[in-house]
């Protein structure tokens, strides 16, 4: 384990005062990405006196602690403690996820970029959209704006370059894909990438009491193809029409 320089993974890095970061990959992988999900359920499970608050990126578990409770040193110690305990790259993710099933549109206005993406990704249009629907997608990380998910990863042919040009803004439930990624726009805003997909469903419910946000890093969706009439249906049903079940 190297703390905080070089290429080995993983590193843990001080952030200010009151911040480590424990990173386990520099580029988005699956493992990495497991392993950031995976320490984070054990550094929460541990009940480490002074901690404040974890939380994840796309490879990294960041923990925000009190510097009078919790020492520096002695924190670092702790997280070196944990990461020798095992091998994180194919650790098993942390109970308590939901799988989530979200109706989007792919059709029309609703996507009018698909067609571009499908041909950067060598694919027709509706093969584009049996491949972003096919199965379950892990939410990578939330980030952005409150609770905008980052779904993946996709096959390597869904590896895109961003567009040339911004476009100035896609709508609030936007479905774009990005660097092997799905992301569901929690609001309206610009965009470098491409807009293939519309959902009503909302990953920030501010009018939800004590759970705005409905999706957490681990939790699984899959996206499931309706028509244009069919999702301006469901709009009007709780969550627009997604369904959630717990995982194991």
């Amino acid at each position: 384990m190297n703390d905080g320089a070089g290429d080995d993974f993983p590193n843990i890095i001080p952030l200010g005062l009151d911040g480590m970061l424990v990173r386990f990959a520099d580029t988005l992988s699956d493992s990495g990405n497991r392993a950031a999900l995976a320490f984070r359920g054990v550094v929460d499970g541990a009940g480490i006196r002074g901690i404040r608050e974890t939380s994840t990126s796309l490879a990294s578990t960041f923990i925000a602690f009190d510097p009078v409770a919790l020492s520096h040193d002695r924190l670092h110690a702790t997280l070196r403690e944990l990461l020798a305990g095992r091998d994180w790259s194919d650790a098993p993710l942390p109970g308590g996820r939901t799988r989530w099933t979200v109706p989007v549109c792919f059709e029309g206005a609703c996507a009018p970029q698909l067609a571009d993406a499908a041909a950067l990704a060598g694919v027709s249009p509706d093969r584009a959209v049996r491949d972003l629907t096919a199965r379950p997608l892990r939410a990578l990380a939330l980030g952005y704006a409150p609770g905008q998910a980052y779904l993946g990863t996709l096959d390597a042919n869904w590896n895109l370059d961003r567009q040339s040009a911004l476009t100035r803004s896609v709508p609030l439930g936007a479905v774009i894909v990005a660097v092997r990624q799905v992301i569901m726009f929690a609001t309206s805003g610009p965009t470098g990438w491409r807009q293939v997909g519309l959902t009503r469903f909302r990953c920030f419910r501010p009018d939800h009491g004590e759970r705005p946000i409905p999706l957490a890093p681990g939790d699984e969706v899959r996206l499931r193809a309706v028509s244009e009439d069919e999702m301006q249906r469901l709009a009007g049903q709780p969550d627009a029409g997604a369904t959630s079940e717990a995982l194991a």
